[in-house]
């Protein structure tokens, strides 16, 4: 064996059992039981490495514990499984807090400069009152994506998704193939960053949008953060390309034509005295948020739902009977869909897509405890993490039934509400502080895409064999909350039969429009 290789794995066999026993030694028996492991530290991570977002459904599967410690290589991690420790942690965000990680990760995967990530890290746990970057970021996203304030961004949108769509549909007889992933992705990433950052938007330039989803496959080795200069050389170039984009854009005040929420975010960064080469960098971050979910969680739906041919007749038949047709003088027909009405009398539809959530959601929320503060008689220590992975309570048989791990579209039906678990169960969407603010933007996005989809076209694998088997999800990105597909699904698409040429159609959402209650907090938010 070569001496340097052999000098290395001796050096990392002891640093690695030196933390080990440090974790053992450090761990107090009023914290939470230990995860059960057969070697200190490595089972852990050989157990995440292996079974990524599903290990800790395995821990929880073995021990049925609420709560449990997982002590890692210069980390120590409490893991939640309880939707009411959940909630209570959400309660509790001064103790539990979200911020300094945020702060942390904008700069790491931003590549900020060390004076704006000490204006990030200003005023993290709130210590000085309701002021800095974190707590007014929060502010900022929650009045920029309120329901009645997302008129302008649904309108920009639509009209993109039925542009789209228009493009799409063949000629009556002809048949055009598409890889519907890709399709999914060029379509969203056009029509959520238009609506969201206005007409000088930075990804009108396919070769930004193209140099963003580079950036985000290869977002690991950044957020690991070491040697990233070797390990992350084409996603730092490529953020790099991104960064100067935006740096363009908000020089030339792009913002000030803007949506509401790109407005706000930018006056947060300013009255920070954020440098504005920094703000061009961190908003990479803000594109990961608007943009990594919505595309999977469309592409899912829309597989599932064409999965069972029973299913997708269903669907079918409550969007066609919400669709307003009207003739015009010059005999032109205009087919119109009202995402409020399909809220109203699709029933299956929003059934299915919130089944679609919690099927494929894999997101897990972090805290850092900020002090020593005891949980359900549990001591959490000060600087450890809290994780409360999705996967683990929407794979729960005690909550969901038997039936868990299957795909069930009605679950989520009104008449089907005494046989699934209360509303705090359903954790695609996070919860408490940081409850994904751009849930009702994105759903209308999905359900427009569904109706329209469905409404218009037929679509039908070409690998007749795999047909609509579902494609693998382990490659998932690190910032993703829902699973992305390892491969893409070539379909062939066609014109509905009865659906004619020269037809107009017409997606909207009509202002002030109740919300799609699917979370506990949604049921005081109008």
């Amino acid at each position: 064996m070569d001496p340097r290789l052999w000098l290395a794995t001796v050096s990392g066999a002891v640093t690695l059992g030196y933390l080990a026993i440090r974790k053992l030694l450090d761990y107090d028996p009023r914290e939470p039981p230990l995860a059960p492991q057969r070697i200190p530290i490595i089972s852990h991570m050989i157990g995440l490495y292996r079974r990524t977002y599903n290990y800790y459904s395995d821990v929880y599967a073995a021990t049925g514990a609420p709560i449990f410690t997982v002590p890692l290589p210069g980390q120590k991690m409490y893991v939640v499984s309880s939707p009411d420790l959940i909630q209570s942690i959400q309660r509790q965000h001064r103790a539990f807090s979200i911020d300094p990680i945020l702060m942390k990760f904008s700069s790491i995967i931003a590549g900020s400069s060390k004076e704006s990530d000490a204006i990030l890290q200003h005023n993290v746990y709130g210590d000085d009152g309701d002021h800095g970057v974190a707590h007014e970021s929060h502010i900022a996203l929650r009045e920029g994506t309120k329901p009645s304030n997302i008129d302008e961004m649904n309108r920009d949108m639509l009209r993109e998704v039925s542009s789209s769509l228009d493009l799409l549909e063949p000629p009556i007889g002809q048949t055009k193939r598409i890889k519907l992933y890709s399709w999914l992705r060029t379509t969203l990433t056009s029509a959520t960053t238009r609506a969201v950052y206005g007409p000088m938007n930075p990804y009108n330039d396919q070769s930004i949008a193209d140099a963003f989803w580079e950036f985000e496959q290869g977002i690991m080795p950044i957020i690991i953060n070491i040697l990233p200069i070797l390990f992350a050389r084409k996603a730092i170039a490529a953020r790099a390309k991104v960064s100067q984009a935006f740096y363009k854009y908000y020089t030339s005040n792009g913002q000030e034509s803007a949506s509401l929420l790109t407005r706000l975010r930018y006056g947060v960064a300013t009255r920070n005295k954020l440098p504005v080469e920094d703000i061009a960098k961190i908003e990479i971050g803000g594109t990961i948020a608007i943009m990594v979910n919505t595309i999977p969680a469309a592409f899912w739906t829309l597989f599932y739902v064409h999965a069972n041919p029973a299913l997708l007749a269903s669907i079918r038949a409550e969007v066609e009977a919400c669709i307003e047709t009207a003739r015009g003088e010059d005999g032109t027909v205009t087919r119109t869909i009202n995402i409020v009405t399909l809220k109203a009398n699709c029933p299956l539809l929003l059934s299915s897509y919130q089944e679609t959530l919690r099927y494929v959601g894999m997101g897990t929320p972090v805290r850092e405890v900020t002090q020593d503060t005891y949980l359900d008689g549990y001591l959490l220590k000060k600087g450890a993490l809290i994780q409360m992975p999705t996967r683990v309570v929407h794979s729960d048989p005690k909550l969901w039934g038997e039936n868990v791990n299957d795909f069930v579209p009605e679950r989520f039906l009104p008449e089907n509400k005494s046989s699934r678990p209360k509303e705090s169960c359903f954790r695609t969407f996070g919860g408490g502080k940081t409850l994904c603010p751009g849930r009702h933007f994105a759903t209308n996005e999905i359900l427009a895409v569904v109706a329209v989809f469905v409404a218009r076209l037929e679509m039908e694998p070409v690998d007749k064999e795999k047909g609509w088997e579902a494609p693998t999800s382990w490659n998932t990105g690190a910032a993703g909350q829902i699973m992305a597909p390892d491969r893409d699904v070539e379909v062939d698409i066609k014109r509905r039969e009865g659906v004619e040429e020269g037809w107009r159609w017409v997606v909207r959402v009509d202002k002030g429009d109740k919300v799609f209650r699917m979370v506990t907090e949604d049921f005081g938010d109008e």
